[in-house]
C-alpha cells in the first residue's frame, strides 16, 4: 500500500472520530533522525521504579546504548518495504521501444535493436520475469502524452492486449511522466514502467547493505511525489469536497508533501553518519599508506572478475548480469613489486541512467574521488563498446573527479579472448581477458607504474649496516622487495619502495645512509 493511501485511511478514520466527538488528530512535527527517531515510551521519572538514568542528571540522560538502539530502529523504518516496489509476484512483460527516426534526439551509436537488447538483459535479471515480446514502434518525439503518433499508438495497443497474460509494459524511455504514466495504464489495463522504475527495481533486489538500501529510498523520492500528484488529481475527480485536513489548516498535498520531506530528511541524516563512518576508515587507509585504484566501467563489463584475477581472492563470485554491484567493496593484492593495493569494486552504469538515479548513489561514487588511481574496464566485444564507454566518461565527468585522475585513467579492452582477431582501437589500451588470466601482467605493470607517480612513492636501494635498526625500520614502514647480504662487510643492499613522507623520516633518522634511486 503507497503512502498516499496510507494517509488517506488515517485521515478517514480522524474524520470519523471527530464526528464521533472524538479528540482531533493533529500532524506530528518533523524530528530529524539525529534526534530520537522512532516514538519511545517516555523515560520513567526518578523514584518511580526502574532506577535511575545511568549517565548525566536525573531525568535528562540517556545512555550511548539506548541512542544506537534509536538509530538502528529510525534505520530499520527507513528501509521497510517499499510502496514502489512491484512486489514478488511474477511478471510477464511486454517491452516497448519508440525508435526515434530523426532528429537530436536519436543517437548515431546504437540501434533500435540493440537498445531494446538491453532492456531484455534488465528484464532478465529480475527474478520472476519474463518477457513476452518485444516491439519496436518508429515515433518522432517520444517526450509527447501518448509517445507515439496516434495511428502507431492505436496499433500497438490492440497488439498488447492480444498477447497472452500480459501483466506489464517496460516502456524502454528515461522517465515518462506521471501524466503519460496514468494515460498508457489506462489504455492498455496493466502498470508501466519506465527505465527508471525497472533499474530501481534492480537495485532493490540487488542491495545487501544499509547504505545501498538507504540510497535505493532516496532514489524513490522523486517517484513517491509524481505518484502523489497524479493521485490526488484523481481524488479530486472522483470524490470532490474540502481538500483541507480537520484542524491542520494543512490540505492533503500539502501534508503529504511534509512527509516526504521528513522522510528524505531522515534519509540524507543517515546517510551522511555512513559518509563519516567511511571517510574514518578511509582516514585510517590512507595512514597505511596502501594507494587505492577504483575498477569502474559499464555494467557486466567484467570488474569484478578482474579484481578477482589481479587479487586472487576466492571470495569474490562475479555474476553474469547487471547491476550485480551496488556497494562499494575494498580487495587488497600486490603488484610486481611485492606493494600493496587495494582495488575499490564500484557500481556499474547504464545508458539512460537518470541523473536523480546517479546523484542517490553519490555517497558511493564519492570513494572514486580519493582514489590514487582508475581503471576503466570495457567490454571489448559488446557491439555498443563506443556507446558505452562515452556513457562512462560522461558519469566520471559529472563527478567532479581531480582532473589529474581522469588524465591518468587506464583503459581496459576486457574479454578479448571472444573476439577472434581483436584489433586496438585506443593508443594505450591494454588487452586483457579477466577470466584466463590474459594480459594481467602487463595491466599490473602499468598500474604500478601510475601508482608510483600519483602517490610520489619510490622504488630505492639502501645500504644499511646488519647491527643498526635501518632494517626493521624499513621493514614496518615501507615495502621491502629484495635484500641482499654481505656478511664480510656486515652490511645488506635492501631494496624498498617508500613514499614521501616515510622517505623524509628515513632521512633525518638514518642521515648517515648510502641512498640509491632507481
Amino acid at each position: 500500500m503507497g503512502p498516499g493511501r496510507l494517509s488517506w485511511s488515517l485521515l478517514l478514520r480522524c474524520r470519523r472520530a471527530a464526528a464521533l466527538g472524538a479528540p482531533r488528530c493533529r500532524p506530528l512535527p518533523a524530528r530529524p533522525l539525529s534526534a530520537a527517531a522512532p516514538l519511545r515510551a517516555p523515560l520513567r521519572p526518578p523514584g518511580a521504579g526502574g532506577g535511575a538514568p545511568r549517565n548525566g542528571p536525573a531525568g535528562t540522560g540517556r545512555d550511548e546504548e539506548e541512542e544506537e538502539e534509536d538509530d538502528e530502529a529510525a534505520l530499520e523504518a527507513l528501509l521497510g518495504p517499499s510502496p514502489l516496489a512491484p512486489g514478488p509476484s511474477a511478471q510477464r512483460v511486454a517491452i516497448v521501444h519508440p525508435a526515434v527516426k530523426w532528429g537530436p534526439q536519436k543517437s548515431p551509436l546504437t540501434t533500435a535493436e540493440l537498445q531494446i537488447a538491453e532492456a531484455v538483459a534488465l528484464v532478465d535479471t529480475l527474478q520472476n520475469w519474463t518477457v513476452l515480446d518485444k516491439i519496436i514502434v518508429p515515433t518522432k518525439n517520444p517526450n509527447k502524452k501518448f509517445v507515439f503518433g496516434k495511428g502507431n499508438f492505436q496499433v500497438l495497443t490492440e497488439k498488447i492486449k492480444k498477447l497472452p497474460h500480459v501483466t506489464a509494459v517496460f516502456l524502454n524511455v528515461e522517465r515518462i511522466s506521471s501524466l503519460t504514466k496514468k494515460e498508457l495504464e489506462g489504455a492498455w489495463g496493466v502498470p508501466v514502467f519506465d527505465r527508471y522504475t525497472v533499474v530501481l527495481h534492480i537495485f532493490r533486489c540487488n542491495a545487501r547493505t544499509k547504505e545501498a538500501k538507504l540510497q535505493i529510498a532516496l532514489a524513490e523520492i522523486p517517484l513517491l511525489r509524481s505518484n502523489l500528484k497524479n493521485e490526488l488529481s484523481q481524488r479530486d475527480q472522483q470524490r470532490g469536497g474540502s481538500r483541507y485536513i480537520m484542524g491542520s489548516g494543512e490540505t492533503f498535498l500539502e501534508t503529504q508533501n511534509r512527509v516526504l520531506k521528513e522522510r528524505e530528511l531522515k534519509i540524507r541524516n543517515a546517510l551522511e553518519k555512513l559518509r563519516r563512518k567511511r571517510a574514518l576508515l578511509r582516514a585510517q587507509r590512507r595512514k597505511c599508506e596502501f594507494p587505492m585504484v577504483s575498477v569502474m566501467g559499464y555494467t557486466n563489463s567484467g570488474k569484478t572478475t578482474l579484481i578477482k584475477a589481479l587479487t586472487g581472492e576466492a571470495g569474490l563470485q562475479p555474476r553474469d548480469q547487471l547491476f550485480a554491484t551496488l556497494d562499494i567493496t575494498a580487495h587488497a593484492g600486490y603488484l610486481p613489486s611485492h606493494m600493496a593495493v587495494i582495488y575499490v569494486d564500484t557500481i556499474g552504469f547504464l545508458t539512460d541512467l537518470p541523473h536523480n538515479l546517479v546523484e542517490s548513489f553519490s555517497a558511493t561514487l564519492e570513494e572514486v574521488a580519493y582514489s590514487d588511481l582508475i581503471v576503466h574496464v570495457r567490454d571489448i566485444t559488446h557491439p555498443e563498446t563506443i556507446l558505452q564507454k562515452a556513457t562512462v566518461l560522461s558519469v566520471l565527468r559529472n563527478l567532479n573527479l581531480p582532473s589529474h585522475l581522469l588524465d591518468s585513467m587506464v583503459e581496459v579492452h576486457n574479454k578479448v579472448d571472444l573476439t577472434e582477431r581483436y584489433k586496438p582501437t585506443e593508443e594505450n589500451a591494454l588487452a586483457v581477458s579477466a577470466l584466463h588470466g590474459y594480459g594481467l601482467e602487463e595491466l599490473k605493470q602499468e598500474i604500478e607504474k601510475k601508482i608510483l607517480t600519483a602517490t610520489g612513492k619510490k622504488i630505492l636501494t639502501v645500504n644499511i649496516n646488519l647491527e643498526g635498526p635501518q632494517l626493521s625500520w624499513l621493514y614496518k614502514e615501507a615495502t621491502v622487495q629484495e635484500v641482499e647480504v654481505m656478511p664480510e662487510d656486515g652490511k645488506a643492499r635492501v631494496k624498498v619502495i617508500i613514499g614521501s613522507s616515510a622517505f623524509g623520516r628515513y632521512k633525518n633518522l638514518f642521515p648517515n645512509s648510502e641512498i640509491f634511486i632507481s
